[in-house]
C-alpha cells in the first residue's frame, strides 16, 4: 500500500476528511500525504473481497513470506568457506603504526582519503573538521561547526571539497584551496536538510551530488549546487546510521542500515528498495560495498560482520568469534578483497579472511573504542579513528 508510514507527532487537517487531528506521515509513490488514522484505516481496507480481514491477509502474507524462505533455503546449498576450502591460507600480517595524528579535542567520529592517496578529512565531537596532510602530519585546514557531534564527512572526488554533518542536521560542503589560512567556514554551503541528525554522507561519483543517511529513517539525494533534494528514500523503520556506495563508475545504487537491523540496497534512480538483507542481532553500525560491487559487508552490535552476495540475494558469511563480545562498528576491505577490517569497541582492529572467514591478525594501538576504519585509495595504508581523540594510520 505504501513504501513507509511514519507516526508523526503533528496536529492538523487531515488530506482525506480535513478534520483537526493527530496525523501520520504517509508516503505513497514517494509522495507525503497527511492522513488521520480514521482515514488510514479506511484506505487500508479499501478492495477488500467478501469475508477479507486485514488480520486474514496478514496471515496469508506471512504464510506466503514463510513458504518463499523455505524455496530459497534450498538453494542454499554451500557456504563462501566451503567454497575456498584449497585456496591457499594467508600467512600473517605485518601490520604496524606508522603514523599518529592528533589534534582533535574530543572523540574522533568519522574520516575519509582523498583520492590524492595522501590527504584525509576527520570530524569530531569536539565540533571540527580537520584536513590532514598524512605523509607529514600537518593539518592543511580546519573548520569549527556551531555544533557538536560532527558524526560524517567525506572528501569529494575531485579533492576540491569536504562535507560533513551531524547533530545540526544538516549536512555542508566547503570548497577547499591552496592557502591554508584561508576562512573555509566563509564558504560553507548547507546542501541538506534532515529532521533528525546527519549520520553519513558521502558524493557521488562527481562532485555535483550528495547522499545523506540520517537518524530520521531517511536517505536522500541532493544537487551540491543548488541544495534542491533529487530523490528521498524511504524504507527504514529507525536511524540510518551507515550508508555506501556502489563503486562501479555507472552504478546507480547504495547500501544502507540502520536501528532496524536491516541492510537496505537502493535504486538512486528511482528511489526503489531493490534488496534487503535482516540477519542481524542488532544495530547494523556500518555497511561496505566490495571492491567488485557484487556484494557488501556489514558490522554490527552484535559482535558479528556479515557478507552478503547480492547476485545470491543471501548472507554468504559471518565473521565471529567466541571470544568477541563487544560491538563491531566499522568495516572496510583490502583493495583485492581478500582481507576485511573490521572496528571494534574493544578497541582493537581484526583483520578477516573474507573467503575462509579466520582471522588474520588483530592492531593494537587505540585507548578507546574504533569509530572507522577506510583502506586508503591504493590500498597501501589503512587508517583509524577513535574515540582516543585520534588517528591512526597502518601499513
Amino acid at each position: 500500500m505504501c513504501d513507509q508510514t511514519f507516526v508523526a507527532a503533528t496536529f492538523g487537517p487531515c488530506d482525506s476528511c480535513s478534520k483537526a487531528s493527530p496525523l501520520m506521515n504517509i508516503y505513497i509513490k514517494n509522495e507525503a500525504i497527511n492522513y488521520c488514522s480514521f482515514c488510514v484505516e479506511m484506505m487500508a481496507c479499501q478492495g477488500l473481497q467478501k469475508g477479507e480481514t486485514l488480520a486474514s491477509l496478514s496471515r496469508e502474507s506471512d504464510n506466503l513470506k514463510k513458504k518463499l524462505e523455505e524455496e530459497r533455503a534450498k538453494l542454499n546449498d554451500v557456504e563462501l568457506h566451503q567454497v575456498a576450502e584449497k585456496t591457499e591460507v594467508l600467512n600473517a600480517l605485518t601490520i604496524k603504526t606508522r603514523r599518529v595524528l592528533k589534534g582533535h579535542g574530543n572523540k574522533v567520529l568519522c574520516m575519509d582519503w582523498c583520492q590524492d592517496k595522501r590527504r584525509l578529512v576527520s570530524s569530531s565531537q569536539d565540533g571540527k573538521v580537520i584536513v590532514w596532510d598524512g605523509f607529514t602530519l600537518n593539518k592543511e585546514h580546519g573548520v569549527a561547526l556551531p555544533c557538536t557531534w560532527v558524526m560524517a564527512c567525506a572528501y569529494a572526488p575531485s579533492g576540491c571539497a569536504i562535507a560533513c554533518g551531524g547533530l545540526d542536521n544538516k549536512c555542508s560542503v566547503f570548497p577547499l584551496s591552496l592557502d591554508p589560512n584561508e576562512n573555509l567556514a566563509a564558504k560553507k554551503k548547507s546542501v541538506a536538510m534532515h529532521t533528525n541528525y546527519i549520520s553519513g554522507c558521502t558524493f557521488t561519483n562527481s562532485d555535483m551530488q550528495l547522499l545523506t543517511s540520517s537518524g530520521d529513517g531517511t536517505c536522500a539525494l541532493w544537487d551540491v549546487e543548488s541544495g534542491q533534494l533529487l530523490q528521498s528514500f524511504h524504507g527504514h523503520t529507525a536511524d540510518v546510521l551507515s550508508l555506501d556506495l556502489a563503486p562501479s563508475e555507472t552504478g546507480n545504487t547504495f547500501v544502507s542500515g540502520g536501528c532496524d537491523k536491516k541492510a537496505n540496497v537502493w535504486d538512486m534512480r528511482s528511489g526503489q528498495n531493490i534488496q534487503s538483507f535482516e540477519s542481524h542481532d542488532s544495530d547494523i553500525n556500518c555497511v561496505k560495498y566490495y571492491p567488485s560491487g557484487d556484494a557488501f559487508a556489514s558490522a554490527s552490535d552484535d559482535s558479528t560482520c556479515r557478507f552478503y552476495d547480492l547476485r545470491a540475494d543471501r548472507e554468504v558469511a559471518i565473521y565471529q568469534k567466541d571470544s568477541i563480545i563487544f560491538g563491531a562498528s566499522t568495516v572496510d576491505f583490502s583493495l583485492s578483497g581478500r582481507l576485511l577490517f573490521a572496528g571494534y569497541n574493544d578497541y582493537t582492529i581484526n583483520a578477516w579472511d573474507v573467503l575462509k572467514g579466520t582471522r588474520v591478525s588483530i592492531l593494537f594501538g587505540h585507548e578507546n573504542r574504533i569509530s572507522r576504519v577506510r583502506v586508503s585509495p591504493d590500498g597501501t595504508a589503512l587508517c583509524s579513528a577513535s574515540w582516543d581523540n585520534t588517528l591512526r594510520i597502518w601499513a
